[in-house]
């Protein structure tokens, strides 16, 4: 992959409308979008099928679980839309329901392991006996066993990933931000250099582009960052 391809930018948007001036104006600084709740609730999937016509790729981030059937029903769908990536929720059946939805198709599978907003006082409130790294461990292992094609995590964790899923499945980080931007509601981010020395493949990025002054210039400087880290490699 090019640098350019690394660089996910995040279309957290109220409509197609709105979007699509956002992609217009971030030009070929950027080849890959996100489609998260947002956009994908006011008339997003239409604006999918506009975005890959138009050469694009693009990761549909709707996090589903739901019963087996449920989910693989919805697999099915995306799958005909021609995305590239698709997220579910790492629970065991779950991932398991959305592979085998996904299998011979070009649409590939992420499992989220613990959103990045979250840390171990956030999991103790939901009930949960362990912390960030050994849930994310657990649920990377789960991963990797049932087949899925890549992981959404946070940069901290990429590193520790690495050893358990090996090269074979992709990782996709949220919660960048480039130094000295803020980190709004993240607890666990990371610069855009220092996440792809970490291991990450792909970067999620949606404050830091969208509210810039300048977001093709905002994604192009992240674009560089990667750039520089690849070649340090």
């Amino acid at each position: 992959m090019t640098p350019r391809e690394r660089l996910i930018v995040a279309l957290d948007l109220p409509s197609g409308a709105v979007a699509g001036v956002m992609v217009a104006k971030i030009g070929d600084a950027a080849t890959f979008y996100k489609v998260g709740y947002q956009l994908a609730f006011a008339d997003g999937l239409p604006f999918v099928r506009g975005l890959i016509t138009a050469g694009k790729q693009v990761f549909i981030d709707l996090k589903l679980h739901d019963i087996g059937n449920t989910v693989a029903k919805g697999v099915e769908s995306v799958a005909k839309l021609g995305a590239t990536f698709l997220t579910v929720h790492a629970y065991p059946q779950t991932m398991k329901a959305a592979t085998e939805a996904a299998r011979g198709s070009g649409l590939k599978i992420l499992a989220v392991t613990v959103l990045t907003s979250y840390d171990d006082n956030d999991l103790a409130t939901a009930g949960y006996r362990c912390g960030v790294s050994e849930l994310v461990a657990m649920r990377a292992k789960q991963a990797r066993d049932l087949g899925i094609d890549g992981l959404v995590c946070s940069a901290e964790e990429a590193a520790a990933l690495r050893k358990i899923v090996g090269k074979d499945l992709v990782l996709v980080t949220p919660g960048i931000r480039p130094a000295g931007a803020a980190s709004d509601d993240q607890k666990r981010i990371m610069t855009p250099e220092k996440a792809i020395a970490a291991g990450a493949d792909y970067l999620v990025v949606g404050r830091p582009v969208l509210e810039a002054a300048d977001p093709k210039a905002a994604a192009q400087a992240i674009v560089n960052e990667i750039e520089q880290s690849k070649s340090r490699e």
